[in-house]
């Protein structure tokens, strides 16, 4: 067994898929429309679906904003350096909600950003091998 996909709602699929490939980096993988369903779902992802797991954005037509909950916490992505990947986050303009630093009670070096329906994604600093 193997974790497939996370799937996310948008209300703006054009937006989301902008963020997600052109601030974090990811590649559009597919994107197919189900007009009897009226809903788009799109793919986005570092590799394909075969060896990685991706991101399913999904947009129900003429739905434009979802209620977040509190159940959902956030996505996780492992960068090289959180602190040069906030500046280009903002630099793309993209919104960091926590700028990098040790986390709370430890040495790990994070950061949150948000996307543009306002789910969280952390950003985790690649530990240096001793």
């Amino acid at each position: 067994m193997r974790l497939l996909h996370t799937m996310l709602r948008t209300g703006n699929l054009d937006r989301a898929i902008t963020f997600y490939t052109n601030i974090l980096g990811m590649k559009l993988l597919r994107r197919n429309d189900y007009p009897e369903g009226k809903f788009t779902l799109a793919f986005v992802g570092y590799g394909d679906e075969i060896d990685h797991t991706v991101i399913e954005l999904t947009y129900n037509w003429g739905v434009d904003s979802y209620e977040l909950g509190s159940a959902f916490g956030h996505l996780a992505i492992e960068v090289d350096d959180a602190y040069a990947a906030c500046e280009e986050i903002k630099r793309h303009g993209g919104t960091v909600t926590r700028e990098a630093g040790p986390m709370k009670h430890g040495t790990t070096v994070i950061a949150f950003v948000a996307d543009p329906d306002g789910y969280k994604i952390e950003l985790i600093q690649k530990k240096t091998r001793a």
